[in-house]
């Protein structure tokens, strides 16, 4: 295709068509150039496009990751020290005690300058994993009890975990999740022991018939004889034996696709105080 070419025509060589030869540039100097570099562009065809990652959407640059991150740490650390006030002074300490033994190694092997920027990083990680630790166990604290508290936790795995939130349920919010997973399929139960029980029972019945010989661990939430407390359990989940590949985990999935999702409304977290737990929250507790 033959580039098109501007129709307008020149401006006429007299006073009317132009501003004075000498003297200081005007407004219409600016705009003049602004057209002719407007021109110039369309000619090259040198068009600013904003850079698109693979999933379609803008890139984000680094110094926006790094802001959008520390704004989500200081959220965190806000909403745990609302509940847990001693917390600057635990990190403190961790801070001070990592920081004091690295340095005195430093004394004792007589390079106490070369250490001291050493002792430093290690006091600050030292103080994040007691940050971490201590907004891991506040939040478990006030979820703890409440429906879909145990999909809030299976959600937040790390690794291939494909968690289907009320998989079975009843009108009294009792509830079983559905995980699927290198061990296997995990059946999760929260609520009442003895019903709980029963809708574990039906939903493997019901399970069973498509999954073939895959094995079928049942686990059911709370503080009892036989039960896993909230707090370990996506430990014991991703502590159960690896028997199957990642090829067959997801022909499984494909498998269990026919089941369909969840058959009852579960929230997406548990609602401690008539609240949604955060974003922050759940980053956190996955560090």
């Amino acid at each position: 295709m033959a580039r098109s070419r501007s129709t307008d025509t020149s401006a006429p060589s007299g006073k009317a068509g132009r501003g004075p030869a000498s003297g200081p540039p005007g407004r219409g100097s600016k705009g003049a150039t602004a057209v002719g570099a407007g021109a110039t562009a369309a000619k090259t065809g040198r068009t600013r496009k904003a850079k698109v990652g693979k999933d379609g959407q803008p890139k984000v640059s680094r110094l926006t990751k790094m802001k959008n991150q520390a704004g989500m740490i200081g959220q965190a650390y806000k909403m745990t020290y609302r509940n847990d006030p001693k917390l600057p002074w635990v990190m403190l300490i961790a801070f001070v005690v990592v920081a004091a033994v690295v340095e005195l190694i430093g004394i004792l092997l007589s390079s106490p300058f070369l250490f001291l920027p050493i002792a430093i990083l290690l006091g600050l990680l030292a103080a994040l994993i007691v940050f971490g630790r201590r907004a891991q166990s506040t939040a478990y604290r006030q979820v703890e009890g409440q429906p879909g508290a145990a999909s809030w936790v299976l959600e937040g795995m790390r690794g291939d975990w494909r968690v289907t939130s009320g998989a079975a349920g009843n009108r009294e919010l009792d509830a079983v999740h559905r995980v699927l997973g290198r061990p296997g399929i995990v059946l999760v139960g929260e609520g009442n022991p003895q019903r709980v029980r029963s809708l574990v029972a039906q939903e493997k019945r019901r399970i069973a018939k498509v999954v073939g010989d895959t094995p079928i661990y049942d686990v059911t939430v709370g503080d009892g004889e036989g039960q896993v407390p909230l707090k370990k359990l996506s430990a014991h989940v991703m502590k159960l034996p690896r028997n199957l590949s990642g090829a067959e985990v997801n022909s499984l999935g494909k498998r269990m696709a026919a089941l369909g999702g969840a058959r009852m409304p579960v929230p997406g977290g548990p609602l401690p105080g008539g609240k949604q737990m955060s974003v922050s929250q759940r980053q956190v507790r996955r560090r």
